[in-house]
Parts: structure tokens; C-alpha cells; sequence
């Protein structure tokens, strides 16, 4: 080897050695170090959470009544106005009553033909009566007459029962609501022949206060359901939201717990009633249904935004203070802020809290905005209440 080629072998060993020494330099003192990455946090607290179960309700009113005319006959005037509410007893409609009244008018004189018939009978066998204690009549014919008497009584009550049915009738021209409610939409209206066979009736009315709502669980929630019914003495209470929104429109109470699992869908349908003050709630619309079972007292809880998944399950980044290895400028160690990922076990979700059951303590920090930047170890700076993260310029 010539030493033109030794003097190029030594400078490539040398450009070697310095390079190796820059990657394996401290960052202190090569590579500037980037800043911290702005984040915004949140204290683990100690709350009392409800804990719920979720479902999709269908509102059922309270009570439906189709109201079909008793008698046959032309429907002469309708005395409701659709869609109003309607007290029990009132006044819906009314039916042409002439025929009834007719009928009943003839039943009257029939009975009371029959009741003079009974009279005069009853008059004899008291004749006879007095008669046959002279011995002047035989007591065939006293008993003849006796049968006489019975069988005008029978008439009379056959009289008296059709003298009720006219009237019934005749009170069915008029068709009253048998309940109070909110009345629908008018199937028939005046001047058209209704009977007993009218196909929908005349109205219908549904009671909106108070109301059902309909919904379904899955049977491993029988055990919560039942706990809760034996612990509360029934009186667990439901929420109705509405859909896609935290609004809640009433709140009520479980009702009724069928007593039989749906085999083909593994589920337990259930029943809650609800005042209904303000109306929220209206026969077949669908709502979101929180059957609140029990109330978890005492529970560490954090914003459910703090909660991240890793390879190995949940976890949260927690902010913890230190010091830098060395400051800037001088030789003294400065306070530094960053985060370490803790594995967490959890408990009850929502969209806004969850239960930590293992892995963290009350009063710690957690990051709730900016942890996708972050990796454990990661310095940060805690954004105040009134900083906000820094934002891409706009363009002109």
C-alpha cells in the first residue's frame, strides 16, 4: 500500500470516528432540543356516578280506545274538534234517534198494557182467594189463577228489560269518549251510515298522560334490573333522551318487567312509565332509554377524552414534574413538566366521564386535549383556561 493510499485510509477512519462521536453526543450539547408540546389536563377526581344501561325506546301511549258506534244508524253531527283532548264522558258525536226513540215509545205502551194484564189477574186471585174459604169455588181454579198471575209477572219483566235495551240504545245515539285523552284524526264524518261493523270506528283517543316507553335489554342485565327493583322497592328510575342529543325529555319509572326472555333475540323487554308533563314524549316516536340501576359512590373518575388505547390495553398519559438533565445556560438543573403513560383499568363509560377502577390516584393530572402528539417521556406545557394551542396560519 503507498502512503497516498494510508494517508486517504486515515482521513475515512477519522470522518468515521467524528461521526459515530456526533450521533452518540448528548442532546445538550448537539442537536437543538424541540420545544415542549402544549396540552391541556385534568384532575382524577372522586364523584358518585349512576350507573346506567342503554337502550333504543318506543313510546306506547297509556291507553288506546278506538271508539265504534254501538248502534247502526246515519252519524247527524260530530261534536269534537280533531287532535283536541277530550275529558271521559264528553260528547263525540251523535247518531239520528228518532228510531230509537220510537222504539222505546213502543216498548213503554206494550209494558204497560202487560201491567194492567198482570192487574186484573192479581184482582181475581184475590176474589178467588176469598172465595175458596167459603167453599165456592174449587182449588183448581184457585191454583189456574195463580199460574195466570205468575206468568203476566213474567211478561212484565220480559216488558221492563226490552224498555232497557231501547233505552241503551237510544242512549248509544249519543257516542261518548269512554276515556279522557287526545283524540285523532276523524275517520267519518256526518251524514255517512256508521254501525258496530265500521272498519277503524269513528276516532281514536290515546291517553298521553302519563305514558309508556318500550324498550329491550340484553339478559345478562337481568341481574342489574333485579338487584336494582329489590333494592329501590320498584322504583328505578328511567331517563328518555332524545336522539343523538343529551336532552333529556322526562323522567319516569320502571313499570313492568315481562316475565319471559325473548329466545330468538336473547333479550328482556321492559316497560317505563312517564308523566309526561310537557308532552315530550308522543305515541311511536323512538327515544334513547337510561334504565339507572345502581349508584357507584365514591368512584375515581376522568374525562373520558383522557382514556387511549394501546398495544396492551387502556391507558392515560399522566403529568409528572422533574428536572432536566442540565440547563441551558449554566451548569444548574432545570424544572421540567412531562407525561409517563400508565396502564388503567376501567370501569362505567359514558361520553362524558369513566370510571378508573386500578392504576390511578385522586388528584393527579391527566391529559385530556393534545395527547396524540405525545409519546411517555414527552415534555409538555400546560395550556391555561384562557391559552389556546397554537394554530396553523391562515392563508391570504
Amino acid at each position: 500500500m503507498s502512503r497516498r493510499q494510508r494517508i486517504v485510509l486515515l482521513v475515512v477512519i477519522a470522518l468515521g470516528v467524528l461521526l459515530v462521536v456526533r450521533l452518540v453526543e448528548r442532546p445538550g450539547k448537539g442537536r437543538p432540543v424541540p420545544p415542549p408540546t402544549p396540552v391541556r389536563v385534568a384532575r382524577v377526581t372522586t364523584a358518585d356516578i349512576p350507573i346506567t344501561v342503554r337502550a333504543l325506546g318506543l313510546v306506547q301511549a297509556y291507553r288506546t280506545v278506538t271508539v265504534q258506534p254501538m248502534i247502526t244508524g246515519p252519524l247527524q253531527a260530530v261534536d269534537f274538534r280533531q287532535g283536541s283532548f277530550v275529558r271521559r264522558g264528553a260528547l263525540l258525536a251523535r247518531i239520528d234517534p228518532r228510531p230509537y226513540e220510537a222504539a222505546l215509545a213502543q216498548t213503554l205502551a206494550r209494558r204497560d198494557q202487560d201491567l194492567a194484564l198482570l192487574a186484573v189477574a192479581r184482582d181475581t186471585l184475590k176474589r178467588y182467594q176469598l172465595l175458596i174459604t167459603h167453599h165456592y169455588i174449587s182449588a183448581e181454579i184457585v191454583a189456574e189463577q195463580k199460574a195466570t198471575v205468575a206468568e203476566d209477572r213474567a211478561i212484565v219483566a220480559q216488558d221492563d228489560a226490552a224498555v232497557e235495551t231501547a233505552r241503551t240504545n237510544l242512549e248509544y245515539t249519543r257516542i261518548r269518549a269512554p276515556i279522557a285523552g287526545r283524540t285523532g284524526i276523524l275517520a267519518v264524518n256526518a251524514g255517512n251510515i256508521v254501525s258496530p261493523a265500521t272498519p277503524g270506528g269513528i276516532v281514536t283517543i290515546t291517553t298521553l298522560q302519563p305514558i309508556y316507553v318500550l324498550f329491550s335489554l340484553p339478559q345478562q342485565d337481568l341481574p342489574e334490573v333485579m338487584r336494582a327493583l329489590h333494592a329501590r322497592r320498584r322504583n328505578v328510575t328511567v331517563f328518555a333522551r332524545e336522539g343523538g342529543r343529551r336532552i333529556v325529555l322526562a323522567r319516569g319509572a320502571l313499570a313492568v318487567l315481562d316475565n319471559v326472555i325473548n329466545q330468538s333475540t336473547g333479550t328482556l323487554t321492559l316497560k317505563a312509565r312517564f308523566q309526561n308533563p310537557s308532552l315530550a314524549l308522543w305515541p311511536g316516536a323512538f327515544v334513547n332509554v337510561r334504565l339507572q340501576v345502581r349508584t357507584e359512590r365514591h368512584a375515581l373518575v376522568v374525562p373520558s377524552v383522557a382514556i387511549r388505547q394501546g398495544p396492551e390495553g387502556s391507558f392515560v398519559y399522566v403529568v409528572r414534574q422533574g428536572r432536566s438533565r442540565k440547563a441551558a445556560s449554566g451548569g444548574a438543573r432545570a424544572a421540567v413538566t412531562r407525561v409517563v403513560d400508565v396502564p388503567v383499568k376501567l370501569g362505567f363509560a359514558d361520553q362524558r366521564l369513566t370510571v378508573v377502577r386500578a392504576g390511578l390516584r385522586a388528584g393527579e393530572q391527566v391529559v385530556i386535549l393534545g395527547g396524540s402528539r405525545l409519546r411517555p417521556g414527552a415534555r409538555i406545557r400546560i395550556l391555561t383556561a384562557r391559552s389556546r394551542p397554537p394554530q396553523a396560519a391562515r392563508r391570504t
